[in-house]
């Protein structure tokens, strides 16, 4: 959520930066937000100025009563009530002019930070950087999906059976080597990047989405538990996030490094027909989240880490990847600045993202109230968080097998994988 006093100060600069967005309505609900904060102050001015009113009558009443004006002090009587009518109406006015103004806040979104490149879409995002040589494979990739079912490791027709289009059951060695990625990833976050491990609930209240930003703009994303103010997770930066929602951190222990696997579900409104096919864009996904709660001043540096961690997991499996940074049009609706990791996928002939990493800086604090006292004594501010996947379980999968398949059919697994496979290096040809 953004600062309204920030919104009243600098309206225009404001402006302009959702402007870089390239969303018109997105300035369409920062006029309505503006006029709405307008009326809501008018009527605090009016409440205040007959509440005042109706204070100095009542000390005319007293002091007429004391004197025994008779007469004269009913009159002022009738004139008090009829302030204190006026005021209870214009009351009556705050209550909803004040959920308007919020609920308006809580449309815009995050202002892009300023050294981010501009641009109306991905088109626009600037690689940084490469890590890793695409293998010359020498014969026609085969996608992940044809090797996972011919090795036994994925059955997507059991799945539809179960759950519908979009989901998948990972079979013998295909669920070993989610465990595996799961395990490996967490060990690597909380042995090598300072995370405290956390396992959170997976379903989470709506005070919680909204927290975080996914609601009320991003409800046909996700999946909802009927009956109850419960929706499924759709990433584990939802209740990680939330852990401090309400609360005021002790600033000596900032930063707070947190590192979780959930399931993640989402039901990729508007996705048909892009990259639907295999583990790419599945309505249930695993993945390892990394949550960090920072000083404002030190959001940056954490940014960076958060990077370079997730960059470690793909180092370590050996699969050739690049860094992206976002353009402004391009950033997700909590986001000022975003990188994300493209992991290469042979039968694609193209980097496919497998990390998002970002930083809300206050944006989700204030949404959540997660705040922090710097020192004893001094004021409180909010925090800064950020998150990056480190990393999307399914397409790790998909990648490893893209990667390491060979002109046999066999597949070649990464040394780091293999304390957690038993000691496999290669899974030989199907039969």
């Amino acid at each position: 959520m953004l600062d309204l006093k920030a919104i009243r100060q600098d309206p225009d600069g404001v402006r302009a930066a959702l402007a870089r967005r390239g969303a018109p309505e997105t300035l369409d609900a920062l006029d309505a937000l503006l006029e709405a904060d307008r009326e809501h102050r008018a009527l605090l001015t009016q409440v205040e100025g007959l509440r005042a009113e109706r204070n100095v009558r009542s000390q005319q009443v007293a002091q007429l009563k004391r004197a025994g004006a008779g007469a004269g002090t009913e009159a002022v009587v009738a004139e008090t009530r009829g302030v204190g009518e006026r005021l209870r109406a214009v009351e009556a006015e705050l209550g909803p002019a004040e959920q308007r103004l919020r609920d308006l806040l809580l449309t815009l979104p995050n202002c892009p930070a300023p050294e981010i490149p501009d641009g109306p879409d991905s088109a626009a995002n600037v690689e940084v950087r490469r890590w890793g040589e695409p293998r010359q494979l020498g014969f026609a990739p085969r996608p992940h999906w044809e090797i996972g079912v011919s090795h036994g490791l994925l059955d997507f027709e059991r799945a539809a059976k179960i759950s519908g289009a979009r989901f998948t059951v990972f079979t013998g060695r295909g669920a070993a080597l989610v465990r595996a990625l799961i395990a490996f990833m967490l060990d690597m976050h909380t042995t090598r990047h300072g995370c405290r491990e956390v396992m959170p609930p997976f379903v989470i209240n709506s005070a919680s989405m909204t927290g975080t930003g996914q609601l009320p703009k991003f409800a046909a994303d996700a999946f909802r538990v009927d009956g109850a103010d419960l929706w499924l997770a759709p990433t584990a930066e939802v209740p990680v996030t939330n852990l401090y929602r309400d609360e005021v951190l002790d600033g000596s222990q900032l930063p707070l490094r947190h590192v979780a696997y959930t399931p993640c579900w989402r039901s990729e409104a508007g996705a048909a027909g892009r990259d639907t096919r295999g583990l790419i864009r599945q309505h249930q996904f695993d993945k390892v989240e990394i949550v960090h709660f920072t000083r404002p001043e030190d959001s940056a540096a954490h940014l960076d880490a958060i990077i370079h961690a997730a960059e470690a997991v793909l180092q370590a499996l050996e699969l050739p990847y690049r860094v992206v940074e976002l353009c402004a049009g391009d950033l997700t609706f909590a986001s000022a600045h975003t990188y994300d990791l493209e992991v290469w996928m042979p039968s694609y002939g193209r980097f496919v993202e497998i990390s998002s990493c970002s930083n809300f800086q206050d944006f989700q604090a204030r949404r959540a109230n997660i705040r922090f006292r710097p020192q004893a004594q001094s004021p409180l501010n909010f925090v800064h968080t950020l998150n990056g996947s480190a990393l999307a379980v399914g397409r790790t999968v998909a990648a490893l097998l893209e990667n390491g398949q060979d002109a046999a059919g066999g597949i070649d697994l990464p040394d780091a994988l293999a304390p957690y496979l038993g000691g496999a290096r290669r899974w030989n040809p199907p039969g």
